[in-house]
């Protein structure tokens, strides 16, 4: 069992950065796959970016690339999701999925390949 608390939202103006966290308890994180997906209001959930168990191997979404990054630390059974250059279009519930790999290159962009699920944190951009 692995549950998930993000953290890290909150409101910021077109232009500026934020950082997310996703804090993880239970003994094995760092086997897990890890994602970030986004809901905006009205909107489906769509995948952000993911990470494979050692952080080596990482995936995003088109609309992000170059201005997001996902990080891990292992050590400290955490995610992060750096957001830089915000948009307004990137306002949306920001939820962190992990899912189980097993320690292998696995990465995941779909919803139903993640095994647990953290409560959501809001990031609002302001224009």
């Amino acid at each position: 069992q692995v549950q998930l608390v993000e953290s890290g939202g909150g409101l910021v103006q077109a232009g500026g950065s934020l950082r997310l966290s996703c804090a993880a308890s239970g003994r094995t994180f760092s086997s897990y796959a890890m994602g970030w997906f986004r809901q905006a209001p009205g909107q489906e959930r769509e995948f952000v970016a993911a990470i494979n168990w050692s952080g080596g191997i990482r995936e995003y979404a088109d609309p992000v690339k170059g201005r997001f990054t996902i990080s891990r630390d292992n050590a400290k059974n955490t995610v992060y999701l750096q957001m830089n250059s915000l948009k307004p279009e990137d306002t949306a519930v920001y939820y962190c999925a992990a899912g189980r790999s097993y320690y292998s290159n696995s990465y995941y962009t779909r919803e139903n390949e993640y095994n647990y699920w953290g409560q959501g944190t809001q990031v609002t951009v302001s224009s």
